[in-house]
């Protein structure tokens, strides 16, 4: 069986003020990709910032094809406050934690990519979503914190940023999270462990 990553985000962009998703045509040839990878019997990985609407819509479509897909959605945060800054015009939270909690309910597999970590410490995080993923929760860095042209606001919030990712602050997450069978550590945080 061979292994697809089907990139959801393009299900749920934001075009000229509307959502591309819910608009002829667009929707439906996502939906026709998709069926088809599925009819030939490939293993789909979807992963997506996840809108609970659009979630809904692809576990209806698809649920008799919920042994062959798995869902990583990308969840790095329970402050709204910090998701604002950082990822703009994306879901909040609550609705983040609606869609894993939906489609593990609904039988598909789960998985949570906490990547970036932007919580100083990503442990509560992980208690909270453990319960629902079946497969993986990842945990990873920011790759890329920059310095210059940075407004006030900017300025304080990389700053924060940094201070999550210093190694005795890492090793104290890696220690912490080690016992959970079903967390990974991305390379961006095991190549910064070992420098």
């Amino acid at each position: 069986m061979l292994s697809n990553d089907v990139a959801c985000e393009s299900l749920s962009v934001t075009a000229w003020g509307f959502e591309v998703f819910w608009r002829a045509p667009f929707k439906e040839a996502c939906f026709v990709v998709l069926e088809r990878l599925l009819e030939s019997g490939n293993a789909v990985l979807i992963t997506t910032k996840p809108k609970l609407a659009v979630i809904k819509e692809i576990t209806q479509h698809f649920g008799s094809y919920h042994d062959q897909m798995q869902f990583r959605f990308t969840i790095t945060s329970d402050d709204d406050t910090v998701l604002e800054f950082w990822e703009p015009n994306a879901p909040r939270f609550k609705e983040r934690l609606a869609s894993l909690v939906y489609s593990y309910n609904r039988g598909f597999k789960t998985s949570v990519s906490i990547e970036p970590f932007l919580d100083y410490d990503p442990t509560e995080l992980t208690e909270t979503v453990v319960p629902f993923v079946t497969e993986s929760i990842w945990i990873g860095k920011m790759n890329y914190i920059p310095r210059k042209n940075l407004s006030n606001e900017e300025m304080i919030q990389y700053q924060k940023i940094r201070k999550n990712y210093r190694v005795d602050h890492l090793w104290e997450i890696y220690n912490s999270l080690a016992g959970y069978p079903k967390v990974r550590f991305k390379d961006s945080v095991r190549i910064h462990l070992h420098t």
